[in-house]
């Protein structure tokens, strides 16, 4: 029982765990495309863009990762 109300008290783990799949699959995606065209990103803008959804997709299994963890609650 003690358990269980241990188990309840904590923060769901699964927001965590679809931002660091997205980023996974992010990664994944990238190394695909990025071994199949070397000329991969092509332009400034789409490397800015590559960056900058690889950082936000960081961030946010980082926070998430902290957010959720049992030490800060």
């Amino acid at each position: 029982m003690l358990a269980f109300v241990l188990a309840s008290a904590e923060p769901s783990k699964v927001p965590f765990y679809v931002a660091g799949g997205a980023l996974v699959a992010w990664a994944v995606a990238l190394s695909a495309i990025g071994i199949t065209q070397p000329e991969f990103p092509g332009t400034e803008g789409r490397m800015r863009a590559v960056i900058g959804i690889t950082i936000v997709l960081a961030v946010a299994a980082i926070g998430l990762a902290i957010h959720t963890s049992a030490f800060i609650h």
